[in-house]
């Protein structure tokens, strides 16, 4: 079988690769409009969440509540990487 009949072969992920880097005219002014508050909400996120560790830790971590811290972190580190590029643009305030 050639690489041509393969669903994930590097042509369609450097297209996929394409969209993602430079959308569609059409999808730029909603992407635009959502970018900031969603940057805005996961840089505050970020520095509030880590406030809940701490009855996590104090209580000690029994039962389902490594899962908890966990799921915790995972949520925290997703909103470092989304709201990292928060007012980087130059337009503080």
């Amino acid at each position: 079988m050639s690489n041509s009949h393969r669903p994930f072969g590097s042509e369609r992920i450097g297209r996929i690769r394409e969209v993602i880097e430079s959308p569609p005219a059409s999808l730029q002014a909603p992407i635009k409009f959502l970018a900031a508050p969603v940057r805005f909400v996961s840089f505050w996120a970020a520095v509030a969440l880590p406030f809940l560790y701490l009855p996590l830790l104090a209580g000690g971590l029994e039962g389902s509540e490594p899962n908890a811290f966990v799921a915790l972190l995972a949520v925290n580190a997703v909103a470092l990487v989304v709201g990292h590029s928060y007012h980087t643009d130059g337009d503080a305030r």
